[in-house]
């Protein structure tokens, strides 16, 4: 049996770190099993599905490295689900139903009333030939139910352990509407079984579908696969993603310029019993991944843990991984200016300052009270060659001379070469600067 899997994302905006959580648990689910990922969109709802947000999610996916094996749209697959509907109608296991919204609405409000549970009545069931004759004359059309077995349905879930639920206590689903499309529950078992999902990873809102699902798969003569229902993800204040899911979203985190592997490996461990680690790498993400460590309490997002997590990444990054991405920015210095200043990278981008400021034109910010003392430094500097061990040198040929030491000595010197109270070592970025540059620098006047 090969392990078969799939993201199932509906093109009517761009996928979030929710979606994403989804789509990698899959991928590498599938590609630790040596199985198939496959992408199907759901874009059954042709008003609101449209080609620009489905070639959108495949460009996220993409840029996060979950390439799939197969891609689907639903929207050209009509004719499996009319057939399957077709069966379902013929065995008695899909029924009209008339009620409008309102009269839908109506019912329920009064089963609540009497302190009874919301489930419809089964009324559709009832109707005769000329009941149904006499609605449609009444411009009425149907919308269509699967018929439950009202039994109780369970599972051995990956995620979740031991699932029972009574589908006598569910609402029989309406698969089609009335103007004939397709709720999404019909097509995806139909995808499923054709597709030969062994698989569903998905999250726990899910769960109570899988019951129906399952009953579904049964009804058209095929086994339900394997579930995995993670649990959802939360904010670092403990309350739902739902509202800030613009800014979570995958694109605005690559245009953030967050590292691609950052979001995977955060959406791959948080919410598990493992650490969450920086991995550079898929290699070194599949050796620790594994759907049993998933926890059945909700993850925690929290965007500033997946910033640092981001730093962490980027200060494992050699040169040669990052050199044409550096050239992209203009920013690249050779491979003695990566090490200088990749260590204090937040994002790669963040290196294109460092080059400004290395290589560019630069007005330090000295104090009035120091420029006494920068003068005298400047006349100590040294001639070249300079390397790494120039900075001291000259520092300690200024403390000599100033007979200032610690902060004092150092933090003007950095202010009035880089203009910055913070950052890389001096001892890397002088020999970068270089002699004319520094010399410049410290003779400039505000």
């Amino acid at each position: 049996m090969t392990v078969t899997v799939r993201f199932a994302p509906s093109p009517t905006g761009r996928i979030h770190i929710g979606n994403a959580r989804t789509a990698i648990l899959n991928w590498l689910f599938a590609r630790k099993a040596g199985g198939r990922f496959i992408l199907r969109f759901d874009d059954t709802d042709l008003e609101r599905s449209t080609l620009e947000f489905a070639d959108g999610i495949a460009t996220d996916l993409d840029w996060l490295g979950l390439t799939p094996d197969e891609v689907y749209r639903q929207s050209e697959r009509f004719a499996l689900y009319d057939d399957a509907a077709e069966k379902l109608k013929s065995d008695g296991r899909l029924y009209a139903c008339y009620e409008t919204a309102e009269e839908l609405d109506y019912k329920r409000k009064r089963q609540l009333a009497r302190h009874q549970p919301p489930v419809y009545d089964r009324a559709g069931l009832n109707l005769s030939d000329d009941d149904r004759a006499r609605l449609e004359a009444e411009g009425r059309r149907p919308h269509w139910r699967f018929k439950l077995d009202q039994r109780e349905v369970h599972w051995d879930d990956l995620v979740r352990g031991g699932v029972r639920i009574d589908t006598s206590s569910l609402s029989d689903p309406v698969l089609i509407r009335e103007d004939g499309s397709y709720l999404y529950t019909l097509p995806s078992v139909v995808d499923d079984i054709d597709m030969g999902m062994t698989h569903i990873v998905r999250g726990e809102d899910h769960t109570t579908n899988a019951a129906v699902q399952v009953e579904i798969f049964e009804a058209l003569g095929a086994k339900a696969p394997a579930f995995a229902h993670h649990s959802l993800l939360i904010g670092s204040d403990g309350k739902g993603l739902s509202k800030r899911l613009g800014s979570l979203s995958i694109a605005a985190m690559r245009d953030e310029g967050l590292e691609a592997m950052a979001v995977v490996s955060h959406g791959a461990l948080i919410g598990t019993s493992e650490a969450i680690e920086p991995h550079t790498t898929m290699d070194t993400l599949l050796e620790v991944f594994d759907l049993s460590k998933l926890s059945r309490a909700p993850g925690r997002f929290d965007m500033t843990e997946l910033e640092n997590l981001n730093a962490r990444i980027v200060h494992q990054l050699s040169y040669g991984d990052v050199r044409q991405r550096l050239v992209d920015l203009k920013a690249d210095g050779g491979e003695p200016f990566w090490q200088a200043v990749h260590g204090n990278l937040f994002k790669l981008r963040d290196a294109a300052e460092w080059h400004q400021i290395i290589y560019g034109e630069l007005t330090g910010l000295t104090a009035d009270e120091d420029r006494e003392f920068i003068s005298q430094a400047s006349g100590l500097l040294p001639d070249e060659p300079w390397d790494a061990t120039t900075w001291k040198s000259w520092t300690d040929a200024v403390k000599q001379a100033s007979a200032r030491k610690g902060k004092a000595l150092f933090m003007p010197l950095r202010l009035a070469l880089t203009g910055k109270p913070h950052g890389p070592e001096l001892a890397a970025l002088l020999p970068l600067i270089g002699r004319e540059r520094a010399m410049a620098r410290l003779n400039h006047t505000n």
